[in-house]
């Protein structure tokens, strides 16, 4: 069986051509033209802005004009996560695979994140069996590395009062709030020398981690490969002069780290004690992470001597903060049970050009004071180690509204179709939703989606049957709507 055989055949069949479109994070123009001849071969009223995003427009079925007009909401881009370090996410296909009843990539993400929404979308402006009001379908640009279209979104595209983002990653569930979020970045100078001549250097890598989803997946307690790293390169600072010749982990704000490596060097006579102390470690990783991690690998491997290495009070300074920065959930919510309010990633560690290491990290609550609380405190963290630090914009959370004429619906759809009323809860991933209703106040809205699973890593996949009745549900909605008055 492949993808072409599974239904709702228009949804799988449109979400296949998605996929044949490259669409890295703030590289959608591949996309975005695929969205504009889809339009233009449809028939379909289209207009972009400035930024990027595209919205498209579709009539109401005849008599039901009068109707609230229901925006549906995606985004374009996808997170480029792969086993295949030579994978070319700018200009290859994304291979899927049919595993009973879920759906994957063929080693890398599969892109259901956000593709199954853009691709839901792009069925109702097709589908001329629906009955519907007015209904638009805006596609933005950017939402995984910085919520760019969402933060920049043109003026008048988009009218609706009603909005429906298509981009949850839970069957029965219905959400109607999320956490905000701030990226702070720290920057690392340090001086050049050459690698001592005089000591043995190792390659340690940490491949194979679970990763997944920085806000939906960050009370899994899933390893941080950044984190395993530098654990083990604080270990054995405590007992040898360790030169740091290369260090990197990670790759997006978003995603825990499942993967990281450091070169680094010791004394020729303390050599096999590491590999001793290193054997020992993995020992106790493998006793920590058992039953959860069990792709997780760590390796040690002796390498060439480096041509350069970080100068030692770099080494140290970076080392120590890395080892002490927060990783993970900070606190829960005492408003809705189970819900992540305060976290913080510890996303990424490169170097960049001949004397800088950049550390990412991405904060998130959905208290706008526990944001920043959090943020403040790596912030402190890094200045104490001498790094220059800076946040970026941020964006908000979104505050549920428990009396949302539109969460009434979408929760009855569900449950007339399927006999289950969905869960209604708030959600500790960002969505766009918070920065619509900065520019729409009047918007009442709701996120919904099927079951995906690992999303931000190559273990992604996406349940069948849900999607199935992620279609149901919105169609549902849809005629629903259709029946009431502006």
């Amino acid at each position: 069986m492949t993808i072409k055989d599974l239904k709702p055949a228009l949804v799988f069949s449109i979400f296949d051509e998605i996929n044949q479109v490259p669409r890295p994070s703030k590289k959608e123009e591949k996309i975005r033209k695929y969205l504009l001849d889809f339009a233009a071969k449809n028939g379909i009223e289209v207009k972009t802005d400035a930024i990027g995003n595209v919205a498209m427009f579709k009539p109401a079925t005849p008599g039901k004009e009068n109707a609230p007009t229901v925006v549906l909401q995606s985004h374009m881009d996808m997170v480029c996560e792969s086993n295949d370090k030579n994978f070319d996410f700018e200009n290859n296909p994304i291979r899927t695979i049919v595993e009973g009843e879920w759906l994957r990539a063929d080693g890398t993400t599969l892109g259901a994140d956000n593709g199954i929404g853009m691709a839901a979308s792009l069925a109702v402006m097709v589908d001329k069996d629906l009955v519907h009001g007015p209904v638009e379908a805006l596609f933005t640009v950017d939402e995984e590395t910085g919520l760019t279209g969402a933060n920049n979104l043109g003026d008048g595209m988009i009218a609706g009062n009603i909005l429906l983002n298509l981009d949850s990653e839970d069957d029965a569930e219905i959400f109607v709030g999320c956490a905000g979020g701030v990226d702070t970045t720290c920057t690392f100078t340090y001086k050049r020398s050459f690698a001592p001549t005089d000591f043995h250097y190792f390659k340690f890598d940490v491949s194979g981690g679970l990763g997944g989803h920085s806000g939906g997946d960050i009370h899994l307690g899933r390893a941080n490969a950044n984190k395993l790293v530098v654990r083990f390169l604080y270990a054995l600072s405590q007992n040898h002069e360790v030169s740091l010749c290369e260090i990197d982990g990670g790759n997006l704000r978003n995603a825990i780290p499942r993967a990281a490596h450091a070169v680094f060097g010791v004394d020729v006579k303390n050599k096999e004690q590491v590999v001793t102390e290193f054997n020992k470690y993995v020992a106790e990783i493998e006793n920590e992470y058992a039953g959860l991690e069990t792709t997780l690998k760590l390796d040690l491997q002796t390498t060439e001597r480096p041509e350069y290495a970080v100068d030692s009070d770099t080494t140290t300074r970076l080392i120590e903060s890395l080892y002490c920065a927060p990783h993970g959930v900070i606190s829960m919510s005492r408003d809705i049970e189970g819900l992540v309010e305060t976290s913080t990633n510890l996303a990424s560690v490169k170097m960049k050009g001949e004397n800088q290491i950049l550390v990412t990290t991405s904060q998130r609550s959905s208290v706008e004071s526990r944001k920043w609380d959090i943020a403040h405190q790596v912030e402190a963290l890094f200045k104490l180690a001498g790094a220059e630090v800076t946040h970026g914009d941020g964006y908000p959370g979104w505050a549920p509204n428990m009396n949302s004429t539109i969460m009434h619906i979408a929760s009855d759809a569900y449950e007339e179709l399927y006999g289950i009323k969905p869960a209604v809860m708030a959600i500790h991933a960002g969505l766009e939703c918070g920065l619509f209703l900065q520019k729409y106040p009047h918007l009442d809205m709701v996120s919904f989606g099927p079951t995906l699973k690992d999303v931000h890593s190559p273990s992604e996949r996406m349940h069948i049957p849900a999607v199935e009745r992620f279609w149901g549900q919105l169609t549902r909605i849809l005629e629903k709507v259709a029946d009431l008055k502006n």
